[in-house]
């Protein structure tokens, strides 16, 4: 971590211009103090602070680092297929299997992209104010830089627990090596540059499309609450995020991950990536492809949805990130969401279910034009259902929840609750199937405090049928598996070779 803080805080690389923040510039060599100077200098260094998330949220394709592995394998919802072929994926397995390594690439690389994203936000939010310019527009970059380094922030808090908290630039070894926060100190630094972050931002409709608003900061805010238990609180915040009229729900669920729609008025928050090799595509879709798969294979699969890039070529890798037999007997019968989610595909001579709703069209093989979503407005209705909820406010929740549960693009009637308990486990079934694949189901698990029951049992699933958990005949998972079931990742082993603190 010193090396990433250290680097973050004196060579501002990979900025991008104010024009558009998905355009970066050659490298610079210039120091903090030599480059903080004008409205445009601060511009381009938030727009660096926004870069990274593009690492963090989906790397690929087979990657052992993006941000799924730990959100949705690390879960009921979703598993690899194992290649005995291929064994350069141990570190995706061992998450999915809740074998605990901190030498682990996918925990490594989390922790390390998000405090990159939050050391640039301390070069911003440090130098800003001892810099003249306009007013509005320096709060809207402030309010930028808040956003981000909340969110990292909830990241790493959720995922690790205790960790260093740096709200200043390093500009020594000494300040990198921090020790480690408590819980609550992280969470007062989340909430106070949240609510900082919604004050100074603007809403949706006056913010350059793909940029932290005040709806996506309240957003955050509520959802901070709602892990912190703070329901009246959560639900104040989204209520704003609700009455500021700037969001709805997309007609047709498949719309919402069109790349046509980009930052559609049901994006709250989202990861821009952008197709053509200047570096900025996504192609995580390419590790979500059931795995080994022929050409010819793939390609049938791609035109029976009408997909047809250029150059596709055999993949011979662990196919990641595949739909559980468990994910998809969650889908009520007649559900919309579960064909525009889920689609089948053959590999290898087998057939095997794989994420439909990031298979888009584009035109060259691996380089795709899926953004990420981080926050929908469908989210920040379950969450104020929830919020409500966990007050008593039963009847008020219900509503909530079928705005998103009966919305006429699932096919589904509307629900009823008869208390409080029956609701709440309503709202954790409609978030598992509204925000399959998106990174929240373990975390979900981890709030609701269902870890042990629902991944023990779900782990005796998979030992005991393992070739319906994608085993060929023969195989089946290491006997260390599903036998430790902590709610947080170990920090780092790189990071604790260079920090005493830890």
């Amino acid at each position: 971590m010193k090396y990433f803080i250290i680097i973050a805080g004196f060579a501002l690389f990979a900025l991008s211009s104010c024009e558009d923040f998905l355009e970066i510039p050659s490298e610079t060599d210039l120091s903090a103090t030599t480059f903080f100077k004008t409205q445009s200098d601060f511009e381009k260094a938030v727009n660096g602070a926004y870069a990274p998330l593009r690492t963090l949220y989906v790397s690929g394709p087979n990657s052992a680092t993006g941000a799924w592995i730990m959100g949705e394998m690390h879960s009921d919802n979703t598993r690899y297929i194992f290649n005995q072929n291929y064994r350069a994926g141990i570190d995706q397995e061992q998450t999915a299997d809740f074998i605990y390594d901190p030498a682990s690439a996918a925990p490594t690389g989390r922790y390390q992209t998000n405090y990159l994203v939050i050391a640039r936000a301390n070069d911003v939010i440090s130098r800003i104010d001892d810099v003249e310019f306009d007013a509005a527009a320096k709060d809207v970059i402030k309010g930028e830089a808040y956003f981000l380094r909340a969110l990292c922030y909830f990241d790493l808090v959720q995922y690790f627990g205790e960790i260093p908290l740096h709200i200043s630039p390093a500009t020594s070894f000494d300040d990198v090596a921090l020790p480690l926060s408590s819980v609550d100190e992280v969470y007062d630094q989340i909430i106070e540059d949240a609510s900082q972050a919604a004050a100074l931002l603007p809403v949706k409709s006056n913010q350059q499309a793909g940029r932290a608003t005040s709806g996506a900061a309240n957003t955050l805010l509520g959802n901070v609450y709602v892990v912190l238990g703070d329901y009246a609180l959560a639900e104040n915040a989204l209520k704003e995020v609700v009455n500021s009229n700037e969001y709805s729900l997309l007609a047709n669920y498949a719309d919402i991950f069109d790349p046509a729609n980009k930052n559609h008025t049901e994006s709250v928050f989202e990861v821009q990536y952008l197709e053509g090799t200047e570096g900025y595509a996504s192609n995580f879709m390419y590790s979500f492809f059931p795995q080994p798969i022929t050409a010819d294979e793939l390609s049938t699969l791609m035109g029976n949805y009408n997909v047809f890039p250029e150059n596709v070529q055999a993949l011979n890798q662990d196919g990641f990130n595949i739909p559980t037999p468990d994910l998809i007997a969650a889908y009520k019968e007649g559900d919309l969401r579960e064909d525009a989610s889920i689609g089948y595909g053959m590999a290898n001579g087998n057939m095997y279910p794989f994420i439909l709703k990031y298979l888009n069209p584009h035109s060259t093989a691996g380089i795709t034009n899926d953004n990420w979503p981080i926050y929908r407005y469908s989210e920040v209705l379950l969450l104020l259902a929830e919020a409500l909820n966990e007050q008593n406010k039963t009847a008020e929740a219900l509503e909530y929840l079928n705005m998103v549960h009966s919305h006429p693009r699932t096919g589904l009637s509307p629900i009823s609750a008869s208390d409080q308990g029956q609701l709440r486990e309503l709202i954790l079934d409609e978030r598992r199937v509204e925000l399959a694949f998106e990174n929240k189901r373990w975390l979900d698990l981890v709030r609701a405090g269902k870890v042990q029951e629902v991944i023990s049992s779900y782990g005796e699933n998979v030992k005991a049928n393992p070739q319906d958990y994608y085993f060929p005949e023969g195989f089946n998972p290491v006997p260390s598996s599903f036998t430790d079931f902590r709610t947080t990742f170990p920090l780092p082993a790189s990071e604790a070779l260079l920090n005493p603190n830890f």
